[in-house]
Order: structure tokens, then sequence, then C-alpha cells
């Protein structure tokens, strides 16, 4: 629900605040005092395009703000996006347009792309206006509206939705390799030839660095078994000489000689001494590891630069370095495997083809079936309603024939009045009450819906009807419209006025909330401009009171 709207800068409005209530809020005010800048405002934080058209004259910025009391789980959406819930629990959503063009949304505090707050406000503010009604006139809306009148539909219609989706991918797939073959059979043989070559060579991950270091060694191998060889006789002696000279002897004697001296000063040279004669033998035994470690194969130096070549090979073909051929070498796979055109291949992928168009009409049957049900209903509800709307010998319909398979099932939904299309046949005062038949029936509850003069060509005892509805809609949803009717103002709980300003060089409007006399007042002006009548003040005190009334045993 929306608990309060701040607007700067928008159309004519410099600066303006509104709190709409919980049940019926009606916005009115003279034509051109900026009424529909309030619905503005509301599809600006709902997400919808922003118009550099709308800045105010002058304004560098507009910018909207609306807080939202909403329930835990559309809190917790908002920070799981990193916003923030305000210290009152509620959700402030923030959208501006500079003169530029240049629009920033957020939500709870943190910057969003526009396309979330739509995704957001989906469930939470629904906003009917000419546009919408004119929308609705769509073969897709009608469908839609229809589903939504039927919970029962929702499941049915996403479960054919996937269903239809994995048909569909499989269909094309075969297409494409039937129309498509021969140059995926030579994609095929490119692909099976590179994947033969990297494999043949088999490359493995850091290779490069470690075959460059024994490519060195070998290259050096008789100098580093020279070098190493003198090393480690130097620190172990000679095997074959009769007088022990190694260091590590010379090392031993020397730290027996200051160990046995008992002088606290030698003691500690003999430990350090005995540290270092522990790490010469750690030093003789990696000496002698390496040793043996170097290659005896004349051929192995021969062998390490074939192997370096076929290496550098394939990252002059297929990639920088290893790990990119690795990578492109798993990914050639996965799309050969795509490729497969050979007959049992594509015999196997036009059964996966039959046995999903079979699961796919099975469902959109159910769904079918489901939709009619829906259609009986909702054709009952909605004439029933309209009659309550002064439309007592019309008769609203919903038409079902079979369509091609789409993403939403086999069926084109039309909506009917008197068994002529809705779109030929409705006027736009006819069309207002059948959207908001439609509203009232289709309606759960719990969401803010706003209507923009939806009420326009409507007069008299319709407009009367059309005031209870939105006051009936109001007991569940919160309610905001804009209209021009003293009929359907009058059963509003919160009246929000909006002024205009001539007077100063460029025109202003400001927006209050009107109670007692100043509501009088307006409702009288608005029953062809009667507010400075006696009469008109009383006619306007009696649609109240007769609203009032209505309200009163709504409620009980």
């Amino acid at each position: 629900m929306l608990s309060e709207l701040a607007i700067h800068n928008l159309g004519v409005l410099t600066s303006a605040g509104a709190q709409p209530g919980a049940g019926l809020t009606v916005v009115t005010g003279e034509t051109g005092a900026g009424k529909t800048m309030v619905v503005e405002s509301l599809r600006l934080l709902k997400g919808d395009r922003a118009d550099v058209s709308r800045v105010r004259t002058g304004a560098s910025k507009a910018m909207v703000e609306g807080r939202f009391v909403v329930d835990e789980q559309k809190r917790a959406a908002v920070e799981e996006r990193g916003g923030e819930i305000d210290e009152n629990g509620e959700v402030i959503i923030t959208r501006s347009v500079t003169d530029q063009g240049r629009s920033k949304a957020y939500l709870g505090g943190r910057a969003v792309p526009a396309g979330v707050l739509r995704e957001f406000t989906a469930d939470l503010i629904t906003i009917h206006g000419q546009h919408d009604q004119l929308r609705l006139m769509s073969a897709d809306a009608q469908r839609d509206a229809l589903d939504e009148s039927d919970p029962a539909i929702i499941p049915l219609r996403e479960d054919y939705a996937a269903s239809y989706a994995s048909w569909w991918s499989l269909a094309k797939d075969l297409k494409t390799r039937v129309e498509k073959r021969r140059e995926l059979a030579q994609e095929t043989d490119r692909l099976q030839f590179a994947i033969t070559e990297i494999s043949t060579v088999a490359p493995e991950a850091g290779e490069e660095e470690e075959l460059a270091t024994s490519i060195h060694r070998l290259q050096s191998v008789d100098q580093l078994r020279e070098a190493a060889s003198t090393a480690l006789a130097l620190i172990d002696g000679e095997e074959d000489s009769f007088e022990d000279t190694s260091a590590a002897s010379a090392l031993g004697e020397a730290q027996a000689a200051l160990a046995s001296a008992g002088d606290p000063e030698l003691s500690r040279l003999s430990d350090v001494l005995s540290e270092i004669t522990s790490q010469l033998a750690e030093v003789s035994v990696d000496l002698g590891r390496f040793v043996d470690d170097l290659p005896l194969d004349p051929d192995a130096l021969d062998k390490a630069l074939r192997r370096q070549q076929a290496l550098k090979g394939l990252t002059r073909k297929y990639a920088p370095d290893l790990a990119g051929v690795i990578e492109w070498w798993h990914k050639a796979e996965a799309k050969l495997a795509k490729l497969d055109v050979s007959t049992e291949s594509l015999e196997a992928l036009k059964k996966k083809v039959v046995a999903a168009e079979k699961s796919m009409r099975a469902k959109a049957k159910k769904l079918t079936a489901a939709r009619a049900t829906a259609a009986t209903a909702l054709s009952t509800a909605v004439t029933s309603e309209i009659h309550g709307l002064s439309m007592g010998n019309s008769r609203f319909d919903v038409a079902i024939e079979k369509a091609k398979p789409s993403a939403s099932g086999f069926d084109q939904v039309e909506f009917q009045l008197n068994g002529k299309k809705i779109a030929a046949s409705a006027s736009g005062g006819e069309l207002s009450r059948v959207m908001l038949a439609i509203e009232v029936i289709v309606s759960q509850g719990g969401a803010t819906l706003v209507f923009d003069e939806v009420d326009q060509g409507v007069g008299g005892r319709a407009a009367g009807q059309i005031g209870k509805r939105l006051a009936l809609l109001a007991k569940s949803n919160q309610v905001i419209v804009v209209t021009h009717l003293p009929q359907v103002a009058a059963y509003a709980q919160t009246h929000v006025f909006v002024s205009k300003d001539v007077e100063k060089d460029e025109a202003e409007s400001a927006v209050r909330v009107l109670s007692g006399e100043e509501r009088v007042e307006e409702i009288a002006r608005m029953m062809a401009g009667l507010d400075d009548t006696a009469t008109g003040r009383a006619h306007a005190k009696e649609l109240l009171e007769l609203a009032s009334e209505f309200n009163k045993q709504g409620d009980s």
C-alpha cells in the first residue's frame, strides 16, 4: 500500500505531497491543474519510461518518492538487492529524470535499473488509464485477464510454457540439423580434425614451463652433473680416497672440539656448527638426488624439443597458451556432440521431438479446458457486474478459439460485448465500466489500484454506480482514482485536491487533502460549478451523506 507520495518539478507540480488513505482516495481539480501528474508519478515509480517532457520548465530535474507498506516477502526482496527498510518498516522507492533525459531509480536507497522497479511493483501497483483501456483491446491482454481470473490457470500455464519451450528448442535443433546438414557435416569434420590433433598431443596445463626447465637442464646436463658432483665430493669426500678430507668431517671435528672445551661461548659456537652440519647433510642429500635425476637418455633432449614444438603448434592455431588450448578443446568436444548429423542421431532427435510435442499438446489440452471453465465464470460475473453499472441490456462474453501453438497455449481469447468484438463495439464509457468490472472480479486484494479518469464518458446514474463499485473494491484494496465526477468523488475516504495558481508568471499547482466544508465546496464545484450557490452546496452535502451511508453499510 502507498502510504506517502512526494513529487518535485513534475509537470506543473513544483513541490507536492499526498498521503493516500487505506480505502478509496480520489484526486480532483480543475482541468490543467495537474491531476494526471499524480498518476504519472506512480508510473515512474513502477519503472515505466521516463519522459523528459514531464520535467517542469526551468527545472533541471524532476523527482518522485513513494513510501510503501509491504509484506515480509517484499521486505526480504529489498534487502536481497542491498536496499534498506526505513524505521517505520516501509520501503522507499525514488525515481528521477533530468532535463537531459537521464533517469535514475532507487529501491530502499539502493540504485537499481528501472526494470527492477517494474518487477518489484508488478503486483504492488496496477494502473488503469485510457492507454490501459486500449491495451485491454489486444488479444494478449484479454487472454492474460482471463488467466488471472482463475488462480488454477496460472500453474497450468507455467507448466505448459515449460513444455512448449522444451519442444520448441528440440524442434528448432532438428530443423537446423536437417536444413544445414551439409554445412554441419563440414563443421563436424573441422572440429573432429582439430580435436584429434589436440588429443594426440594431449597437452596438460602448465606443461610449457616444466618443459622449458627440462630442456634447459638437458642442454646443460654435463655441466650440471660436473658442478653437482664436485660440490658433493667436497662435502662428503671422494669415495675411493684413503683420507677423509670432506667438509662434513672437518665441521664435525671442529664442533666436537668446541663442545669438549667446557666454555659457554665455545659451546654456543659448537651449537652453531652443529646446525650448519645438519644443513650441510640436507644439501648433500639434495645434491645426490639432483645427480641421480639428471637424464641419462641421449635422446631425451630431442624428445623434449619435439614435444615443445608440438605444443607451440597448438598455441599458434588454437589459443595463446596451453590453458586456452585445453579450454578450446573441451568446448569443441561439447559442440561436436551437438552437431551430430548422423542418421542415427537425427532419428533419435526426431523421437525426442515427437515425445516433447505429445507432452506439450496434453498440457495445452488441460490449459484450454481450464480456460473454457474460467471463460464461462468470467462471462457470467462481468455481465452481472456491468448490469449494476447501468449497462442492464448488455452481455459480456469470453470466446475461445483454437490458435497456432505459442508460449501461452493453443488458444485465442476474445472479449465480446453483445456478441461483437469489444474493441469494435464498446464506447469509451462502456469500456471503462467493463474494465472496472473485470478488476472488481479479478482483484485478489491487498494491492494499490489506480484509475486515471476511467469514468470518462460516463454520467448520471452510471457514475453513481461506478462510485459504489470503486468503494466496494476499496474494501480489500487501496484504490486511487483521478476523477471529474462528483458521484465518484463522494465515496472517497480521502479527497486530494489539485489547485492551479495562474496569477504567477509561470503556472504552478499545489496538492492538499480536503475535509469538511472545503470538500463540500469541491463536490459542489464538480456539480457544474455550483460551489458558489446554496443549492449546489446542499446537493453536495446530500451526495456526501448518501455515499457515507453506503460506505457504512458496506462495513457492517
